[in-house]
């Protein structure tokens, strides 16, 4: 994400969640434990070996086409997460625990951040563009930053609010279907509400 402001296109969302590799890296581990433990009568192995599978084939397909080893080993350990808390404790639904781990920790994140006047949102525009915190002298920008973050603290909590409580039920299959359905189009929503409040902001 750059900074944007009302002079800036709108964000190019398939650029923004990776193009077809990064949509597919983040849908399809999941569902492919899913079905394989629905498939299998319920036997995490083969459902484990499906996922870490998928996982280590999208991490070849990045370093053939030359990308960051860093990108292709992030999601590949976030699934080898997932496997090993499986294969620790034999429930099924704990492969989604790790996702629910971090986005309380994502969430509880942003809202400090935003507490403490370091909104993330902030941050992470100045790091990956190169400009510098000198935003922070800028109530204006320190606002509108706070605003967009907000944004992501919803959408972390939302995850939270939804899937918590299949996971503690144990429902494996609708967990899986909201962590797909909250994963990508989640994250689109975010960047787009994030430009429409970022591109009014005043005092550019």
């Amino acid at each position: 994400m750059t900074e944007l402001t009302d002079r800036d296109p709108p964000p190019r969302l398939g650029e923004a969640v990776g193009g077809v590799l990064g949509i597919a890296e983040s849908v399809l581990p999941s569902a492919a434990f899913v079905v394989t433990y629905t498939a299998t009568g319920q036997q995490t192995r083969p459902a484990l070996i499906a996922a870490v599978g998928l996982g280590v084939l999208f991490a070849i397909a990045r370093l053939v086409r030359k990308q960051s080893p860093q990108f292709a080993l992030a999601g590949l350990f976030g699934i080898a997460i997932s496997a090993y808390v499986v294969s620790r404790t034999g429930r099924a639904e704990d492969f989604f625990l790790p996702g629910l781990v971090a986005n309380a920790g994502y969430a509880l994140a942003y809202a400090i951040s935003i507490a403490v006047r370091w909104p993330l949102v902030g941050v992470v525009i100045a790091l990956t563009s190169n400009r510098g915190m000198e935003w922070r002298q800028d109530p204006a920008r320190v606002r509108a930053y706070s605003r967009a973050s907000w944004v992501w603290v919803g959408l972390f909590s939302l995850r939270l609010a939804v899937q918590l409580p299949l996971y503690l039920t144990g429902a494996v299959v609708a967990l899986g279907v909201a962590r797909v359905a909250m994963g990508v189009p989640l994250f689109v929503v975010g960047i787009w509400l994030s430009w429409l409040i970022l591109r009014t902001r005043q005092g550019d």
